[in-house]
């Protein structure tokens, strides 16, 4: 008689689920960590002018407006005609001050009075609603205004 004995059957073993919730919680960690969420819900048309000198925008001080043409899904709600969007939410010319001071109050308190506002222009908005926008900007002293652009050269890319 012999001690060892030959397996009988060729079953594959358990497969071993021990570390499978560590996978899992580093998996979801992973995807919490890496997962960029929307700020705002754009609300205008956003066909940004081309520019060929163009530089990063620090994000941590600044206040974006929006402004152009309603979208086309808002456009049965509030028209065709240029509109000013400020976080998720329309304003006019009137309610820029509050809407901006409100905006600046989120930001940190030491960034508060250095705050850069980056317009987003859409090329074919009423230049006139962007004067009035930059003439209340200068009434709240908020005179660091840049313009956001996509890289490109308007006149050879076409």
């Amino acid at each position: 008689m012999s001690k060892f004995n030959k397996k009988k059957g060729g079953e594959l073993p358990a497969v071993n689920t021990a570390s499978l919730p560590d996978i899992v919680f580093m998996l979801l960690f992973f995807f919490m960590v890496v997962t960029v969420l929307r700020k705002d819900n754009l609300m205008v048309k956003q066909q940004l002018p081309k520019a060929d000198q163009v530089e990063k925008l620090q994000k941590d001080r600044s206040v974006y407006i929006y402004a152009g043409k309603p979208s086309a899904r808002y456009q049965e709600k509030y028209g065709t005609e240029g509109k000013i969007q400020i976080g998720d939410k329309y304003t006019d010319v009137t309610g820029l001050q509050f809407a901006l001071t409100e905006e600046r109050a989120k930001l940190l308190p030491e960034l508060q009075n250095s705050v850069v506002v980056a317009l987003k222009v859409d090329e074919d908005t009423n230049t006139g609603l962007v004067t009035d926008i930059k003439e209340k900007l200068r009434d709240l002293n908020m005179v660091k205004v840049i313009y956001i652009t996509t890289p490109g050269n308007e006149l050879t890319d076409k």
